[in-house]
């Protein structure tokens, strides 16, 4: 597992950060947003594409068109999901482009994206929650995936994982995987009953990566995630985790703790070239 393999860009006013293990495979285009170089204001200031939020949707627009200008991805080529914090999984093809930001969308309670298609871009939202983006580099599969603590505790990146194996005929072994910015255990502070359903879940793992302090849990979910990765098969070397804490910067990073719940969302997007 690295934790050193990521360098923030800019372009037309966008900040965003990039992946150097996955830029290397050289078979997709991705970043994941900050919160920086947008148009909207207030509490959602300013680079806000949460399409669900109460910001003002030419705003947002305005906000995507910026953010895929940036980063050589077409609006038109993007499909969003729809989280509701689960496990649910849908694959996705050119038939699915532009849903859920300039079309209507049936895509409803998925937090999880798949394609084996390229020119479709998988796009994702957080504001805390952890993204998690995959390639599969021999029969290019890529996923892209919401993994709240809710949905880190349904094991949904493994899960995706095992629906890329079943469906495409992937091998976890042919995969690397990105763990993007997000709330680190520093700022993750949960209750006993959080905590123990960790616990319940994940075994000693949970325990081992978990901070007790002043009566409050502080848990590690990139650690979780990671370990779900390699217990389907997935080498820890192929699993990059960023280790920048949306609480801690953020100023350059939406927070929905830090900001108190009303805030925006960044995105985290992959496309097969």
């Amino acid at each position: 597992m690295t934790n050193n393999f990521y360098k923030i860009c800019a372009a037309n006013g966008a900040w965003f950060y990039k992946n150097e293990i996955l830029e290397r495979t050289g078979l997709v285009n991705h970043a994941f947003s900050t919160r920086i170089g947008g148009v909207s204001e207030g509490a959602y200031s300013s680079l806000n594409l949460g399409v669900n939020s109460k910001d003002e949707k030419q705003n947002v627009l305005s906000n995507f068109q910026l953010f895929s200008e940036a980063i050589g991805i077409q609006t038109e080529k993007m499909v969003l999901s729809n989280q509701v914090h689960d496990d649910k999984i849908r694959i996705v093809t050119k038939a699915d482009c532009g849903k859920g930001v300039l079309l209507n969308s049936d895509i409803k309670g998925i937090d999880a994206l798949i394609t084996a298609e390229s020119g479709v871009a998988l796009a994702t939202f957080y504001a805390d929650c952890t993204p998690v983006l995959i390639v599969d580099l021999q029969k290019k599969v890529i996923a892209s995936v919401h993994s709240g603590w809710r949905g880190t505790l349904l094991k949904i990146t493994q899960k995706t994982v095992l629906k890329m194996t079943r469906e495409f005929g992937c091998d976890p072994k042919d995969m690397v995987c990105a763990i993007g910015p997000s709330i680190k255990q520093c700022h993750f502070e949960v209750g006993k009953e959080v905590y123990d359903q960790f616990v319940n879940v994940f075994g000693q793992p949970a325990a081992d990566n978990t901070i007790q302090k002043n009566g409050k849990y502080y848990v590690n979910t990139d650690a979780l995630n990671v370990d779900a990765l390699a217990a389907c098969g997935v080498p820890l070397e192929n699993i990059s985790v960023c280790p920048l804490c949306t609480f801690c910067h953020n100023d350059v990073f939406y927070s929905h703790r830090g900001d108190g719940g009303i805030t925006g969302r960044m995105c985290a997007v992959i496309e097969l070239r």
